[in-house]
Order: C-alpha cells, then structure tokens, then sequence
C-alpha cells in the first residue's frame, strides 16, 4: 500500500539514454563556455601574460577543465549507447536541485540543442539566484 502512494506521487519519467544525453548537451556548452575565457584573458593581459608563471598555470588549468569536461561528456555519450531505452528515471528531485533556471529548463524540457548561452546577451547579463 505505502509502494502505490509513492507511485502516485512520482512525476512523470523520461528514458535514461534521452537524459544523459542531455546532459552531454550541457556539458558539451560548459566546455564552450570554459573555452572561450582564455582568449579574453590573453586579450585582457597582453602578452605580459604569458611571462608569468602563476598566469601559464591558469591557461594551463582552463585547457584541462575544457578536456575533462570534453572527455566526461564524450564518456557519459559512449555508454548511453549501450543503456536500455526501456529504462526510465523520475527527474523530479534531481531537477528540484539544479538552480540554473535555463539549465533546469533544458535538462527537464526534452530538449538537446546546440549552446544554451546565446552570444548576442550583453554584457553582465546574469541569473541571479
């Protein structure tokens, strides 16, 4: 009896693979979006920048963070191949938790789509939460 009330209350639930895949959606936008800070601060900098040290280490740690978001996503996309479509998940909770409005959107809405950050927002444009 207590198993069919939870049921009842559960949202409704979307196929595993379509998820993830979503998901390497927005990892994939992450990694854009890292990407694209280093040349601004190359811009930012001049080429002062690139005699510091502490500077080539930050350089060095934004490539790292672009290839292991690269490489998470292109992993979670391999083994969403092999994943049952029949398997189904209640994002619910899991979308309670994500503060991103757009991000929440996207994962939740069904939708996979190319960056979720337009480039045309100007400049200090922002979620504030």
């Amino acid at each position: 009896m207590q198993n069919e009330n939870k049921a009842d209350v559960a949202g409704p639930e979307e196929a595993l693979p379509e998820i993830l895949m979503r998901i390497v959606s927005e990892l994939h936008d992450v990694a854009y979006l890292i990407e694209r800070v280093e040349p601004q601060l190359l811009e930012l900098g001049g080429s002062k920048v690139l005699e510091s040290s502490d500077s080539i280490k930050v350089l060095q740690g934004i490539d790292l963070a672009v290839q292991k978001t690269r490489g998470l996503a292109e992993f979670i996309d391999t083994i969403t191949g092999s994943i049952p479509s029949a398997w189904m998940i209640d994002m619910t909770t899991a979308l309670s938790l994500v503060k991103l409005a757009e991000m929440q959107k996207t994962l939740g809405a069904g939708l996979r789509h190319g960056h979720s950050q337009p480039l045309s927002k100007a400049a200090g444009d922002f979620d504030f939460f």
